[in-house]
């Protein structure tokens, strides 16, 4: 193999145009990419990270930059403006204090308006998830819009199909959304689904085929979203397959979702129209939409939807967590099952546990990328020397996403607190001022606690078994 390379390279040496031609080349295209990528302006860590892989892979880096580099995506603008300002008539008043700041926030961020929510249940697990959602389709009467990440073709993907052929074959209007990239199902297995009268739709479809165009790699929508009939929605970070129903598998993800009645559920249905839209090219929809969602009158829970994505620069859902936290006067507590925060959401948490509150972080012992696990824990040492209370969730694969600040503001959703979610994915979360739903939450996340241990300081780990793998995924962890 030696040998080989040295033959090579001594033929480029007898060939001194083609090698200068190379040498000339890969200056060229170290400076304008490498250009680009500063002028992107993004965060220190990510910015060197893209530029040493593209030093240290000549050529290949290009084609890595090129299928996960960092994207924008322009949806229609007047289209979204005008949908949502359809939807003002559901807004509400902000009271003053913190909340009123973070709800004005997310209002300027995401264009969505304040509203409520008549009932709000914490489906904690897949058991009550599932048993609830195949209950509420089961009486859907005109129609059933779903949005998810992942759709596998197992023995639960084939319980919710069987459950949509059903009332799609009584009349009701069946419309599913997948991310291309995350779900197993074929179309083969919708077959039933398609044949009785629904619609499927894949989001962001691999353009490899087409090399003038960046292929959406990156770019994938990571929203659980059911709305039924206008009146009930669905959201968290439960996706469809077994590995999330405890009665299937024991070590199932112990994960988080809502279900709510309400104001709210019309925002949940515009967030999947403006998808759906996007998705299919159907311009119309948001207006059939609009005309087929009913009224509803407003709850006693204040409800606040909050999205992001790549069509977005200012990172709703980032600022809402930040903006919460800073908004702190008692406690924080976090659950999260991929922890790679950036420099202001770093700076929040730390900030918050140095002026004597209480802050506690629940992450997941292991979870399904030994590579997040390495670079989330790089961050530990920095947080326990804060006074962050940190606890690793080892009964079963901790998946679920929320935040609660003092005994009033919680935020449940599909974001994880890392790169990915607050940039890359398109998300949602639900922001709720309420001092139940906090009550709630605080219960739930206590009662995880007895299956966390508490991480302590102890003894500096060795350099190269812990440290320096570390250090390495929390350099590349912003490439993902």
């Amino acid at each position: 193999m030696f040998e080989a390379v040295q033959r090579a390279w001594e033929a480029l040496a007898t060939t001194p145009h083609l090698l200068a031609v190379l040498v000339g080349g890969w200056l060229l295209y170290l400076v304008v990419l490498g250009g680009w990528i500063v002028l992107q302006k993004r965060e220190p860590v990510a910015t060197l990270s893209w530029l040493l892989g593209l030093a240290l892979l000549p050529y290949l880096g290009f084609l890595i930059y090129h299928v996960f580099g960092p994207q924008k995506i322009r949806r229609n603008r007047l289209r979204r403006s005008r949908s949502r300002a359809a939807m003002q008539n559901s807004a509400l008043d902000a009271e003053d204090g913190e909340a009123a700041e973070l709800v004005r926030l997310a209002q300027a961020t995401t264009g969505l308006p304040v509203t409520s929510s008549a009932q709000v249940d914490l489906l904690v697990d897949g058991a009550a998830k599932y048993d609830a959602l195949l209950g509420d389709i089961a009486h859907a009467e005109h129609h059933v819009h779903l949005e998810y990440y992942i759709y596998e073709p197992d023995r639960t993907g084939a319980a919710l199909r069987d459950a949509l052929v059903e009332r799609a074959r009584a009349g009701v209007r069946v419309r599913l959304l997948m991310d291309f990239v995350g779900s197993g199902a074929s179309r083969r297995f919708f077959a039933p689904l398609l044949d009785a009268g629904g619609e499927i739709a894949w989001f962001h479809p691999m353009r490899f085929g087409r090399i003038w165009q960046r292929p959406w790699t990156n770019l994938r929508t990571h929203r659980k979203i059911v709305v039924i009939d206008g009146r009930i929605g669905y959201t968290g970070g439960m996706n469809i397959t077994d590995e999330q129903d405890e009665r299937l598998r024991t070590d199932a993800y112990r994960d988080l979702h809502l279900r709510m009645t309400g104001k709210s559920v019309r925002v949940l249905q515009l967030v999947f129209a403006e998808d759906w839209a996007y998705a299919t090219g159907r311009r119309d929809f948001l207006a059939e939409v609009e005309q087929q969602t009913p009224p509803a009158d407003a709850g006693p829970v204040r409800t606040q939807i909050l999205t992001s994505g790549p069509d977005s620069t200012w990172e709703a859902i980032h600022r809402a967590h930040v903006g919460a936290i800073h908004a702190a006067r008692e406690r924080v507590w976090m659950t999260t099952p991929y922890f790679v925060p950036g420099e202001a959401a770093m700076m929040a948490l730390t900030s918050a546990a140095l002026s004597g509150l209480d802050v506690r972080l629940l992450v997941p012992r292991v979870s399904d990328s030994w590579l997040v696990t390495l670079a989330a824990r790089s961050y530990f040492g920095q947080l326990l020397v804060a006074g962050v209370k940190v606890y690793e969730y080892r009964s079963r694969m901790l998946h679920s996403k929320s935040l609660l600040v003092d005994d009033h503001l919680a935020i449940i959703g599909s974001a994880n607190f890392d790169h990915r979610s607050f940039r890359l994915n398109f998300e949602l979360s639900v922001l709720f001022d309420d001092a139940d739903i906090a009550v709630r939450l605080a219960r739930l996340i206590e009662s995880e606690f007895a299956h966390a241990p508490r991480v302590h300081r102890g003894r500096p780990r060795p350099l190269l078994t812990a440290r320096l793998p570390e250090a390495l995924a929390r350099l590349c962890s912003p490439l993902l």
